[in-house]
């Protein structure tokens, strides 16, 4: 019969190797690859953390409002070797994103491409694998 401090080192090795799991998703679990979208603006913030990167947009809409968008990207390491670095999108700079809408529309995309305002196209290592993208 197990002692009780070797059962509590089993399942806390157990929780530890589930916990992970539970901080990512798949692609289908959050964004809509039926809601393609196209937004131009202004970096606030960019963000190399993992599992995720992120990029804080402002987009001025028609009436002159701003809305702030939270863009997902591939992890950290993933966007490195696609060349995107904090230097190659610095805050105050315009942007185009190319991405997918949240299912839950809440100003929040996964991103698929950036172009730079001298037209350079950069991947953003996005979790949407063209299974999920219904390509």
């Amino acid at each position: 019969m197990p002692t009780k401090p070797s059962l509590m080192v089993a399942c806390a090795m157990l929780f530890l190797s589930v916990a992970p799991a539970w901080a990512h998703h798949s692609f289908a679990a959050e964004f809509d690859s039926t809601k393609p979208i196209k937004l131009q603006g202004t970096v606030k913030k960019v963000e190399f953390i993992n599992p995720h990167s992120w990029i804080t947009l402002d987009v001025k809409r028609p009436d002159g409002t701003v809305e702030t968008w939270e863009i997902e990207a591939g992890a950290p390491n993933a966007m490195f070797r696609r060349g995107v670095t904090k230097d190659a999108i610095p805050v105050g700079m315009e942007i185009v994103v190319n991405g997918f809408e949240s299912k839950a529309s809440n100003h929040r995309a996964n991103g698929l491409d950036i172009t730079l305002p001298n037209g350079q196209r950069l991947s953003l290592a996005s979790s949407a694998e063209e299974k999920d993208r219904g390509k």
